[in-house]
């Protein structure tokens, strides 16, 4: 790939098609062993510019690739490189076959070597990386992926390049360096690392009048070309060859290292107070540590497998509860409900959005797409020492993108499934948690119930682990009857244990002793009748936990009455509280319920449950949305129905967190509202939902929730609420950057609001298209669009949306050149934002006065204006838009000649731009750098 693309079976080069076949194999390739949807590939090959029959052109290309790549394969057999998964096409690589691999993997022998003294052999490992490019990354081949690709893996060479220098110089090798390095100069003058590299082999070959020179000459060229001084490197390693400073006869100047000050997170779930047997095991998962200690190079992962409820679960955690001093910087925990019954196993980019708030990462820092959070997370754990926990994976595709990237972390993955694909791509050691022996069965019962009551019952405790087939949850429930009941003899419990007929057909075998249904529905029937319909129903929640509020519900139930039974369903370890107030279902006790649900209640009865708990999520989510968004236009909600309970708050802070805390089950809920035919309760929620989503930064949650909600309108044919549903997906869209799609959908709700008559709809449709033509520079469309906006919500006397028009229209005023009626409409803006108390109005009203008076030339006032749109959107937490306001402040300072802060406050920008992962954080470093015309700005 280190050029033209190429491909070889043993000494075969192979021959593909046409050139698009061959760029879909280097879009393939540059993924290599992940899987990649259709949709992705799709748009990785074509980007916006996809052909009509782009998916059936896709598959063509991937058949004509398969027979290149495994000509002997029957077409009927399934492709061992180029495979089909639950998650997309797998494009399967073995180590050491691909260049680009082996250049990462040299570069990173290399840095390996350097830390540890030896600087020949990192520099032997830096050529031979170097030696495998034959040019451009796919040269030849475009796709917007490739094209991105191939400018930031050859931005990668020269950093490796220069790497390469730099450690050739600490050698001494300075006099072979000096032409090589004038060349790379010449070819890359901007680039002062390399500057700074000729003036040390220069100075270091005896020649300090050119070392002085080269420095003069590219201060010459860095204010010619970009009207900025040199880089402090350059800087001070000029200094240092005026004063002949002894340092720099030694090594070359290393990159300064900064601390980073990182929370330690402290995920781990409650480690069980009563643990027995395994002991080999446990000697196992401790030799992993001695592994990790070696200072091995690849990441440690230990794969735990074994069939549910055989506590794969229990000896991770308390395997990691015994181990954890060892990893000062923290220990992360994830429960991936990969084997969940309603199937809602979790994404790995809410896992890593999981990870990254346990590391304190503000969700303005959060970047926009998935990749970008997965390489934060990875930036975050580099060097660090953590342990990792990734709790009931449905497969490695679940777990790839959740692996760190160092080798100081190590991992522990449990699963049902095998894992063999982690295993075998990874290196992870596979480790299979059997039944409990009969001895560890019956020391697990000791320690729950005593060793006194054990011994008085020898026979009986026998015939108890062996109808409970030594599987531990199924002992954990014998043993809680056991004890709650502590003057019942064990013989009693024995023969109820062996009188209960059934089982869940996962477990169904030939031998009755390993039927665990009727360990479930023993333990079951001794539970109130309060506990066992509240059981009952519990499998109809969509997951993957709850809380009283929502069971109660649920139940049609009183608070307390719920409240009592959860505690009851927890002491029978029919529940699990894994946190105050949020109780879970094992995935079997999951499966045991709904089965009980389908077989003891009527369709009817079902239908009401499910009712009243999603109408519970919509009536809740409805408070706490007005709590944290009061002045946003209401739904026309029904009253709660009878027996729903929502929840108690009253504050802003209180709203945040129950959004936080319910987050996994209102999404959910919305496809569950949306698969079982609720197609109401659907579209609202997904309605309620937005405000959090939207500020917390999920905006991939806010897209797939208004899709839902959208689908669900078109079937119940309600226009309206279609009309709201593309606007959440439209406002998801535009925050994504993906303008085209934002604008399709909200022209689809525009049409819809002017059909339903709906003025205020449409005046939101033109205030979002307005801003969604701005980044594209349409602005006298914009100004049309916000006009549109004011005179509607006028006609229906909205305030808070004629507030936000009349400083729309004046920003776009002001925009297209009208500065002083700009400031008329924003005066006006302002003093409604006031009335209204609304501060992120304010905020924008102020930015805007101040673009205004800036261009008006009353720079001073502009100044005064932008500080106050700061103070308000750091009192909000609006990052994005601080970012914004410090971009027009820095315009204003370098308007009036002050350069130093200029670049002091665009600095913050892009640093806040970089943080979120923007595409304007370019623009900013376009005026730092000069390239962009400052006057334009001015």
């Amino acid at each position: 790939m280190l050029g033209p693309l190429r491909t070889w079976r043993d000494e075969s080069e192979l021959v593909f098609g046409s050139l698009q076949q061959r760029t879909v194999l280097g879009v393939l390739l540059l993924q290599a062993n992940r899987p990649l949807s259709r949709e992705r590939l799709i748009d990785a090959i074509w980007g916006e510019d996809q052909p009509t029959y782009a998916l059936n052109l896709l598959q063509k290309h991937i058949s004509g690739l398969r027979r290149v790549l495994e000509p002997e394969r029957s077409p009927r057999s399934p492709s061992e490189l180029l495979s089909w998964t639950d998650t997309g096409y797998l494009l399967t690589v073995p180590p050491g076959r691909l260049d680009l691999h082996v250049f990462e993997t040299e570069v990173e022998r290399a840095r390996a070597a350097r830390l540890a003294g030896d600087l020949r052999s990192a520099a032997k490992a830096l050529h031979d990386a170097l030696r495998l490019w034959r040019g451009p990354v796919c040269e030849g081949l475009a796709s917007p992926l490739l094209d991105a690709e191939r400018d930031r893996i050859g931005e990668r060479q020269i950093d490796v390049v220069e790497e390469r220098i730099d450690v050739e110089l600490a050698l001494g090798d300075h006099l072979e360096l000096v032409s090589e390095l004038r060349a790379l100069v010449a070819d890359h003058p901007l680039r002062e690392r390399l500057r700074v590299l000729l003036m040390l082999a220069l100075y270091r070959s005896g020649r300090q009048a050119e070392a002085l020179s080269a420095f003069h000459e590219a201060r010459e060229h860095l204010m010619d070309e970009l009207g900025v001084e040199p880089g402090p490197a350059l800087r001070r390693v000029h200094g240092q060859i005026l004063v002949a400073d002894p340092a720099l006869t030694g090594a070359a100047p290393q990159p300064v290292q900064t601390v980073r000050r990182l929370p330690v997170p402290a995920q781990l779930p409650y480690g069980l107070a009563h643990f027995a047997g395994r002991h080999a095991e446990l000697d196992r998962l401790d030799a992993l540590c001695l592994d990790e200690r070696a200072g091995g190079r690849a990441v440690v992962i230990n794969a735990i497998g074994g069939m549910a409820g055989v506590g794969k679960t229990t000896l991770a955690v308390h395997w990691a509860h015994r181990v954890r001093d060892r990893f000062p910087d923290g220990q992360l925990y994830v429960n991936l409900r990969g084997f969940d019954p309603g199937g809602s196993a979790m994404e790995p980019a809410e896992a890593i959005r999981g990870f990254l708030d346990a590391f304190a990462v503000p969700p303005q820092r959060v970047p926009i797409s998935v990749e970008g959070q997965a390489a934060l997370y990875r930036s975050l754990l580099a060097d660090q020492r953590v342990l990792i926990i990734l709790d009931n994976a449905r497969n490695a595709e679940q777990v790839r993108p959740l692996l760190p990237g160092t080798p100081t972390c190590l991992v522990l993955v449990t699963s049902r499934d095998q894992l063999s694909g982690l295993v075998v791509a990874e290196g992870a050691q596979p480790m299979t948690v059997d039944l409990l022996s009969a001895a560890e069965a019956r020391q697990l019962l000791a320690q729950r119930l005593g060793e006194e009551r054990v011994r008085a019952e020898e026979e009986a405790v026998g015939e108890i682990v062996t109808l409970c087939a030594r599987l531990p949850l199924a002992l954990a429930i014998v043993a809680a009857r056991a004890a709650t009941n502590p003057r019942f003899p064990l013989a009693l419990l024995a023969g109820e244990l062996r009188e209960a007929k059934g089982g869940l057909d996962a477990f169904r075998t030939a031998d009755q002793s390993t039927d665990i249904r009727s360990v479930f529905s023993w333990s079951l029937r001794r539970l109130s009748d309060p506990a066992q319909r509240l059981f009952i129903l519990l499998g109809l929640h969509p997951g993957p936990d709850t809380g009283t509020y929502a069971a109660a519900s649920l139940a049609d139930t009183p608070l307390l009455e719920t409240g009592s039974a959860m505690a009851e369903l927890a002491a029978a370890h029919l529940l699990t509280e894994h946190a105050p107030g949020r109780f879970v279902l094992h995935d079997l006790l999951r499966a045991y319920s709904s089965e009980l649900a389908r077989a003891t209640r009527t369709g009817a009865e079902l239908r009401a449950a499910t009712s009243r708990m999603l109408d519970h999520y919509l009536q809740s989510a409805f408070l706490a949305d007005r709590l944290i968004n009061p002045l946003r236009d209401p739904l026309l909600l029904a009253p709660p129905g009878q027996g729903v309970t929502p929840i108690s708050i009253t504050a802003h802070d209180q709203a945040m967190e129950w959004f936080a805390a319910e987050h996994a089950v209102l999404l959910a809920a919305v496809e569950q509202a949306h698969d079982e035919g609720y197609d109401l309760h659907g579209w609202q929620l997904a309605w309620t939902l937005s405000t959090y989503l939207d500020r917390r930064g999920h905006w991939q949650d806010l897209a797939a929730t208004h899709r839902t909600a959208l689908a669900s309108a078109l079937r119940s044919g309600d226009p309206a609420a279609q009309a709201l549903a593309h606007r959440g997906i439209a406002r998801a869209y535009a925050r994504l950057d993906r303008y085209e799609e934002a604008h399709r959908h909200l022209l689809s709700a525009l049409a819809l609001f002017e059909e339903a008559g709906d003025q205020a709809g449409q005046a939101y449709a033109h205030r979002s298209l307005a801003s969604l033509l701005e980044p594209q520079g349409r602005d006298l469309e914009a100004l049309d669009h916000a006009q549109r906006a004011l005179d509607l919500y006028r006609r229906v006397d909205h305030k808070a949306g004629l507030a936000d028009a009349l400083n729309a229209v004046g920003w776009f005023h002001a925009r297209v050149g009208d500065h002083r009626q700009g400031l008329a409409c924003c005066r006006e803006a302002l003093a409604l934002h006031e009335e209204l108390d609304d501060e992120g109005g304010q905020a924008e009203t102020w930015d805007s006065l101040g673009y205004a008076y800036h261009h008006l030339g009353d720079h001073e006032q502009a100044v005064a204006c932008y500080h106050r749109a700061l103070d308000l959107y750091r009192k909000i937490g609006d990052r994005y838009n601080e970012a914004a306001t410090l971009s027009h402040l820095g315009d204003t300072h370098h308007a009036t000649g002050r350069g130093e802060a200029a670049e002091r406050v665009w600095r913050s920008a892009l640093t806040i731009l970089t943080e979120i992962g923007h595409g304007e954080a370019e623009q900013i470093a376009g005026r730092l750098s000069g390239r962009t015309d400052l006057a334009h700005h001015a």
